[in-house]
């Protein structure tokens, strides 16, 4: 069983396919269990290999699985290249799935281009979530993200000649192509991010220094970068066996602007990607961060975000033609998803629920879902999966598409058509 779960990060799809089955049967004949949970879990927010995360598409899926979610979304940077794959393991394991894109976008021309948004590393650059692909879209995504792919590689090199900079005087070169690329899925169509770059340095580093307490003392004394709290002891135990992913989490809270590089041409208008969206039957989505106090992932330091112009902000996503806000209930203090909440009311937004997973300490159930005021994401998970269905089928049946805008005006009503739909193969012509 053991081997069977290290192949789901087989280098080839086809036997990560192969151990996921194998496993599924195992599951079926009780040899493996599954959590049984009393609580509809879900969650569309899932990172895997193909931008940054320990999982496949396929042992995504399957620890979504184990954990007792009742549905999953795929959620890669910049990349759609695992997206078949999680279709696939979901049919092998008779799971519902969607699948969508994360990617950031240039807010210029907007009233809120100056400002920090939701990416901690830029001003007037968003991150925006592509949920809902019709399954016969897909192809058109990956080719209208390939260029920007392209000119992230360039700006990567960049950022690797910059942290190169600040580490080679103690002897630790990070190599672009012998190092980064081969922990990436760049080969099919897979992103790299800065969460390459750091993981990469984190392994130089653990090959120099070894695990604890010299590698932190170097962390503090020579690279400035600070560890504090529960994360610190996570890099003081040598038998962490998440070690270099806490290591990530640090670097990329405190290094990342000691070599970050503006990302410009890498980054499509916000209207090309809407206009993405409008043409494939995707749903366009604002991603929310709020401000951050104490990081729940560990990666973030504190820091204000939208919180101060929320109102505005919300406003101009409303013109700009997102359909959709993302946010995660474990994230934000209850005064912020409250007023988040009102607000998609208020500016007739759907609401996704997106709990971020690209680390081996996240749990894939977010037990803040519970709570009956987040009712509403279990049931837009469900909604999702029927818009997918039924837009996979015929675009002009969308969720968002100009067919269903003319005859779903009520939102709710929209929410609910789509969520009673989601096993149905065949919609109907008629609404």
């Amino acid at each position: 069983m053991e081997k069977r779960i290290e192949q789901l990060n087989h280098p080839k799809r086809s036997m990560r396919i192969y151990a996921l089955k194998e496993l599924y049967q195992l599951y079926l004949s009780g040899q493996i269990q599954k959590q049984s949970l009393d609580y509809q879990f879900v969650n569309n927010h899932i990172h895997t290999t193909y931008s940054f995360s320990p999982y496949s598409p396929a042992k995504a899926l399957w620890m979504a699985f184990t954990s007792g979610l009742s549905t999953a979304g795929i959620m890669d940077h910049d990349s759609v290249g695992g997206c078949f794959e999680f279709i696939e393991a979901g049919e092998v394991l008779n799971m519902a799935t969607t699948v969508g894109m994360e990617c950031r976008v240039d807010m210029s021309g907007t009233r809120i281009e100056n400002r920090l948004i939701n990416n901690p590393d830029q001003n007037g650059i968003a991150y925006m979530a592509v949920h809902g692909i019709p399954h016969t879209q897909i192809d058109k995504v990956a080719q209208f993200i390939m260029p920007y792919q392209q000119e992230r590689n360039k700006r990567n090199r960049l950022m690797i000649d910059n942290i190169n900079a600040l580490t080679a005087e103690y002897g630790i070169i990070v190599d672009y192509n012998k190092d980064v690329l081969p922990i990436s899925m760049q080969h099919d169509g897979g992103s790299v991010t800065e969460r390459h770059l750091l993981y990469t340095l984190s392994l130089k580093l653990i090959s120099s220094f070894g695990k604890g307490e010299k590698l932190v003392n170097f962390l503090e004394k020579k690279l400035r970068v600070c560890s504090q709290g529960k994360v610190r002891q996570f890099l003081l135990d040598e038998d962490n066996s998440f070690y270099a992913y806490d290591l990530l989490g640090v670097l990329k809270s405190d290094m990342v602007e000691k070599f970050y590089i503006p990302a410009t041409k890498e980054c499509p208008k916000v209207w090309d990607v809407i206009n993405l969206c409008r043409k494939t039957g995707a749903i366009p989505a604002y991603a929310y961060l709020g401000d951050v106090g104490v990081s729940v992932t560990g990666d973030k330091k504190t820091q204000k975000f939208e919180d101060d112009y929320l109102e505005l902000l919300f406003e101009e996503i409303k013109s700009l033609g997102f359909r959709a806000v993302t946010y995660m209930p474990s994230r934000n203090t209850k005064e912020q998803l409250d007023r988040v909440k009102k607000l998609c009311d208020d500016y007739g937004m759907f609401q996704i629920s997106g709990e971020d997973i690209n680390s081996p300490r996240q749990k894939f159930i977010c037990e803040a879902m519970q709570d009956e005021e987040f009712k509403n994401l279990t049931e837009a998970a469900w909604a999702l999966i029927g818009h997918e269905k039924a837009a996979t089928e015929d675009l002009t049946k969308a969720m968002f598409s100009e067919t269903s805008d003319r005859n779903h005006l009520d939102l709710q009503s929209r929410i609910k058509y789509y969520t009673n739909r989601r096993g149905i193969n065949r919609f109907p012509l008629q609404w």
